[in-house]
C-alpha cells in the first residue's frame, strides 16, 4: 500500500528518476509522488513523457500535494544529461535522490552483436549510470548528502545465453555501484543496488502482463522501502524474484 505524504519520511525531497515515462519508473515516480517527494523523470521519446507527466500528475493522491516536471533526455548524451540536470534545479530544486533506472537490451549471441548494439548498451545501462551519478554527486556536496538507487538485474550475476552485452553492462552497473557506496558512504551519500529479476514490462520483447512476474509496482515499493530506511542504516543491495516463476 502507498503511504501518503505524511506518513512518509520522504515527504519534501526531490527526486530524480531516469526513464521514467514508463514500465519501472513510471512506477517508481508514481510512488515518490504519494510519499510527498517532488519527482523530475526523463525519457527519450517528447509524447509518451508529456502523457506520463500528464497522467501522474492527476494520479497524486490525498495530502501528499507533490510535484511532477518532465524533460526529454537521451541519456546517453552527456549534454542533454546536463541540461536535464539544470531543468530539475531550475522546477524543483536541491536534489536529494537520484534513481537511475533507464536502461536498453539486446538479446543476441556475441556472433550476431553488433559493435554498435554492444556500445549502445553500454553506453545506455553504465556510462549514463556514471554520468548522472557524477552530477548528482556535485549537488549532493552542496547540501546535506542524498540517496543514489541504481536499477539492475539478476543478470548483473547470472549471465544466459544471449544476454552478452546486457549482462556485462548489469555485472559492471553492480560493481560501479558497489564503488559508489564505498567512495561516498562517508560523505552522507546512500547508494543501493535494485536487482530485480523478470519484471513484467515488455522490456525484452514481450507483450502484455504475466501473472507470475514481478509487477513494476513492486520494484517500485522495494524502492520506497529502502529510501525509507533511517540514516543511521543503509540497505546497499536487493535481489527481488518472482515467487513462482513460470515454466519454461
Amino acid at each position: 500500500m502507498e503511504k501518503l505524504s505524511r506518513f512518509s519520511p520522504l515527504a519534501g525531497q526531490k527526486a530524480m528518476v531516469t526513464g521514467g515515462s514508463r514500465g519501472i519508473g513510471r512506477a517508481i515516480a508514481h510512488t515518490l509522488l504519494n510519499c510527498g517527494v517532488d519527482v523530475a523523470i526523463c525519457g527519450r521519446n517528447e509524447d509518451t513523457l508529456r502523457k506520463a507527466v500528464e497522467d501522474l500528475s492527476q494520479q497524486v493522491r490525498g495530502e501528499a500535494k507533490a510535484k511532477i516536471v518532465g524533460m526529454a533526455c537521451d541519456v546517453t548524451d552527456l549534454e542533454q544529461v546536463r541540461k536535464f540536470f539544470t531543468y530539475a534545479d531550475d522546477t524543483l530544486g536541491s536534489l536529494n535522490i537520484l534513481v537511475n533506472n533507464a536502461g536498453v537490451g539486446v538479446f543476441r549471441s556475441v556472433a550476431d552483436l553488433s559493435p554498435e548494439d554492444w556500445q549502445m548498451t553500454m553506453d545506455t545501462n553504465l556510462t549514463s549510470v556514471f554520468h548522472f551519478c557524477h552530477l548528482a554527486l556535485e549537488r549532493f556536496r552542496k547540501g546535506r548528502g542524498g540517496f543514489v538507487v541504481n536499477i539492475s538485474s539478476l543478470a548483473g550475476r547470472n549471465a544466459f545465453a544471449g544476454g552478452a552485452a546486457y549482462n556485462a553492462s548489469k555485472f559492471g552497473l553492480n560493481g560501479f555501484t558497489e564503488a559508489l557506496m564505498l567512495d561516498h558512504r562517508n560523505d552522507n551519500v546512500r547508494v543501493c543496488t535494485v536487482m530485480p529479476g523478470s519484471v513484467s514490462t515488455g522490456f525484452s520483447g514481450t507483450h502484455g502482463v504475466a501473472d507470475w512476474k514481478i509487477q513494476p509496482e513492486d520494484v517500485a515499493e522495494v524502492v520506497r522501502a529502502v529510501l525509507e530506511m533511517p540514516e543511521r542504516t543503509m540497505v546497499s543491495r536487493v535481489e527481488i524474484r518472482p515467487s513462482k516463476p513460470g515454466k519454461s
